[in-house]
């Protein structure tokens, strides 16, 4: 078949098509998102009633896929890297349930922090949970793995993590497909009892996974993933795990090394290629995006007086994203100055976007606090968290999804009084409806602002699950209506914004303001869309 132009996320969600999916769940988050737009878009996902559907988070997108799986259908699930630990207890519980119906993690990991609080690896979530894990390392690989990874998770009866980076997911190149598989039939487990997580059943579960240890590393012995490729120069060996492997080769012309390398894309680790690599060479370095996990592993179990280099000796920064210079300087060989001229440019800050309703959410909050001492402002993630930045200069904290009410209800506690919350409408439906309950039950003294711009802007404009329903969700948890407000967060309303929130402000108690205006991204694609119709109607 010829080849068709796909970014790494949309190879993924070919890969998922053309594999025979039957849904896919996920929370929009940067680098992950196009996985499922890409889904939802698709003729062929529609045709094939393939469900692909946004979540409310994606511990809840993980336990639908949990769900797919447990009646023998495919299954995918999709979430950036520390959207994983959210769905981290289903996820670590998938593997002692095992899976019915083939099921893969989709973890997007952003190296550098592009656009996210850290930069963890989820590899160490495989490890943790003990599945395998796929990396690939070019936009075909990544199509071909999720073929492969659903036949492995239903040989072994296990989930499957698959780890891509940002660079990956970001990036296009030609993708040749495979024949479309048909969507797998019914079927119950075999075992009655396998999803039921008891003590007694879970215990025979748990050794059934530690069992089937050994037949993991064996399959990634003999994957066409993990590839030694052999040379002359005996001296140095380099193990290059996913994406990596590209910016090794990009420093030789004809894209081949002098020194043996070991391609990484299926873990556990290939332990018999790596004692190959490490008994025929003097020193072994190691290219791998985020955390140490393979240089770690082989200071442990290889660890017999050679060098090993990598990120924990200096050889390869600690932080941040690999790029073929990075690996040019660990081999001591010449590289194209241009590509660091970038380091010159000036940086240009994201900023909300003119006309974005939270600017006058803040400007109306900054006023009403103007009496107070500043600190006061516990915010959270999505685009709002700009209002940190100049010249707003609005809010004080950013940790994780849903911590603006929990750590504003904590400093209240404390004596922090009055204490501000500032959350977005998809954000709250995500992770902050818990903890306004607490607020709630605890009387604590907070005021929680819900920006409510009618979508996940921050990732593109999904949907919002909040859409509609954040008065009635407030009142189910327990608010006094009359501590609940509605804002129309434009310039003309400032003064009268502002005197609700003063009024907030200076209650005993958990108030909730709620600014709402449609996202303008959101409203001027809508009215695109419009124009589009209208035009080609009268045509």
């Amino acid at each position: 078949m010829y080849k068709i132009p796909l970014l790494g996320d949309e190879a993924i969600a070919q890969g998922a098509i053309d594999a025979g999916v039957s849904a896919v769940y996920a929370y929009p988050g940067t680098p992950s998102t196009e996985i499922t737009e890409y889904v939802l878009r698709s003729k062929e996902a529609r045709e094939g009633k393939i469900i692909a559907s946004w979540t409310s988070n994606e511990k809840t997108a993980m336990e639908s896929a949990m769900g797919t799986s447990y009646i023998g259908k495919r299954g995918m699930v999709c979430m950036k890297h520390v959207g994983l630990n959210v769905a981290a207890d289903a996820f670590l519980n998938s593997a002692i349930t095992g899976a019915n119906g083939g099921l893969i993690v989709i973890a997007a990991d952003d190296p550098s922090m592009h656009s996210s609080q850290n930069e963890q690896d989820s590899r160490f979530f495989g490890n943790f949970a003990m599945i395998p894990m796929l990396e690939p390392s070019n936009q075909q690989e990544a199509y071909d793995m999720i073929h492969y990874g659903y036949e492995l998770s239903e040989k072994f009866e296990i989930p499957v993590l698959m780890r891509i980076t940002t660079r990956l997911a970001h990036s296009r190149a030609g993708v040749t497909r495979k024949e479309m598989r048909e969507q797998n039939a019914l079927k119950m487990p075999k075992i009655a009892n396998q999803f039921i997580l008891l003590p007694g059943n879970a215990r025979r579960r748990y050794k059934m996974l530690l069992d089937t240890q050994d037949a993991f590393t064996a399959e990634s012995e003999s994957s066409v993933f993990n590839e030694y490729i052999d040379a002359e120069e005996k001296y140095l060996g380099i193990i290059a795990c996913g994406i990596s492997y590209n910016y090794l080769v990009e420093n030789y012309p004809d894209h081949k090394t002098p020194f043996p390398v070991l391609k990484i894309g299926q873990y556990p680790l290939p332990r018999k290629l790596i004692e190959k690599m490490y008994n025929e060479c003097d020193e072994i370095l190691v290219l791998e995006e985020g955390y140490p996990l393979v240089e770690e592993s082989l200071r442990g179990f290889m660890n017999n007086g050679k060098t090993i280099k990598g990120r924990l000796d200096g050889s390869i920064p600690r932080d941040g994203e690999l790029n073929p210079n990075i690996v040019a300087n660990a081999l001591g060989i010449p590289h194209f100055k241009g590509r660091e001229s970038s380091k010159n440019v000036v940086g240009r800050p994201p900023s909300l976007c003119k006309g974005c309703p939270h600017i006058y959410s803040y400007n109306a909050l900054t006023e009403a606090l103007e009496k107070y001492a500043r600190g006061r402002v516990f915010a959270d993630i999505g685009c709002y968290t700009l209002g940190a930045l100049e010249p707003f200069e609005a809010i004080n904290t950013c940790v994780d999804m849903g911590a603006s009410i929990t750590m504003a209800r904590g400093a209240a506690d404390a004596g922090l009084v009055p204490a501000v919350a500032v959350i977005g409408d998809s954000t709250f439906t995500h992770s902050g409806m818990t903890g306004l309950l607490d607020a709630i039950l605890g009387e604590a003294p907070i005021t929680v602002m819900i920006l409510d711009n009618g979508t996940t802007a921050m990732t593109g404009g999904q949907d919002s699950n909040a859409f509609g329903k954040i008065e009635d969700i407030c009142i189910g948890l327990g608010m006094d209506k009359k501590h609940i407000h509605v804002l129309d967060p434009i310039q003309k309303h400032h003064d009268k914004n502002m005197a609700v929130i003063k009024k907030e402000l200076e209650y005993n108690g958990v108030s909730v303001i709620i600014p709402r205006r449609e996202c303008i991204q959101t409203l001027a694609a809508k009215i695109r869309a419009e124009k589009r119709k209208v035009k080609l109607a009268t045509q």
